[in-house]
């Protein structure tokens, strides 16, 4: 597998809350933040690991050998959560890259962080 991008930050909740968040997406309707695009499919889990790995598949349909990876260490009453989007394909051009790398760190580090209130 070749890691196309990746990115660590801290999440406020603790890793088994976090965990639940990656391994269940939809779960708690009032907090919604996997909100996909139409270009987008609905992540299926591969690999997980309570509390400190989710595996996810692609969330893209032309690229479905795609991986993403967190991994979730504690952080005091937090955790860090790192993402790494891996492939074992040719790796698209740098700007494919940058849109991929922008819209899981929008999704992990946006939509995700924001419906723990932070």
């Amino acid at each position: 597998m070749v890691e196309l991008a990746s990115r660590t930050r801290e999440q406020p909740p603790p890793p088994s809350v976090v965990w639940e968040a990656l391994t269940e997406p939809n779960r708690d309707p009032s907090r919604p933040w996997l909100e996909l695009r139409d270009d987008e499919v609905a992540p299926e889990i591969v690999e997980a690991a309570k509390p400190t790995l989710v595996v996810w598949s692609s969330l893209w349909p032309d690229r479905p050998r795609d991986r993403i990876r967190f991994d979730l260490e504690p952080l005091g009453r937090a955790c860090s959560l790192r993402w790494t989007l891996l492939t074992p394909d040719d790796p698209p051009d740098d700007e494919r890259i940058g849109r991929l790398r922008y819209r899981l760190n929008y999704l992990i580090n946006g939509e995700l962080r924001y419906s723990f209130g932070q």
